[in-house]
């Protein structure tokens, strides 16, 4: 009898999954086939992305071998392409490099793709830092003190990726105008900061022997 009744419960069981799957096979087997094309679309996506890195890896080399051969037009023109066209990493990459090569013929020229890319707000904070300080360094022989100190306060803070190399640029500035004050203070900061690289301690100090002694009260 209770074979019976355990045949009888599994014809109906039977029974009630063939009516589901009757009733919910078309949205079961769609379901399948999303994942499977979600998956594939994914690899897919996956290979082509890694495709146009190493294409652009390769087009950023050749274009590095181009400034390396003094051959600065056609370098240029080949990271204005990468800017342009490559996935955001090579394409940062190259803007920087961009303004590079347009320095070497035009100090303000080369400033001015900075400046755009420090006032590019798609840009990353650390990337705009250290756009601010390029062009800064370009414009340190011809740029006023206040012009310098405008671009370069908010990166001196204590927790400035770049903040080492602002100090010594504003220093410089600031002496470069005789403003012996200002010179002294950022000469200071760069020696009360103990994460100051050794290198540029050594200059600050050098910078800081050519200053007039304070005068005593």
């Amino acid at each position: 009898m209770t074979e019976l009744f355990d045949e009888v419960d599994e014809e109906v069981r039977r029974d009630q999954l063939k009516r589901l799957w009757d009733q919910y096979s078309i949205y079961i087997v769609a379901g399948a086939l999303l994942i499977i094309a979600s998956v594939g679309g994914w690899r897919g996506y996956q290979y082509l992305e890694a495709k146009k890195a190493a294409e652009a890896g390769s087009a950023f080399d050749a274009a590095v071998d181009l400034a390396e051969q003094n051959k600065p037009a056609e370098a240029e023109a080949a990271f204005n392409k990468l800017a342009a066209t490559a996935p955001s990493g090579y394409r940062m990459l190259a803007r920087f490099r961009a303004a590079a090569e347009v320095a070497t013929r035009d100090p303000q020229a080369g400033a001015k793709i900075y400046d755009d890319i420090s006032a590019d707000r798609s840009v990353g904070a650390v990337e705009q830092d250290l756009a601010r300080i390029r062009a800064a360094g370009l414009l340190l022989e011809t740029a006023s003190y206040p012009n310098i100190l405008q671009r370069l306060e908010t990166s001196t803070g204590p927790e400035a990726t770049f903040r080492h190399t602002a100090r010594e640029l504003l220093a410089l500035s600031a002496w470069r105008a005789n403003d012996t004050t200002a010179a002294r203070q950022w000469l200071d900061m760069i020696a009360n900061d103990g994460e100051t690289p050794s290198g540029l301690r050594s200059r600050a100090e050098s910078l800081q022997a050519l200053l007039p002694p304070v005068a005593k009260s």
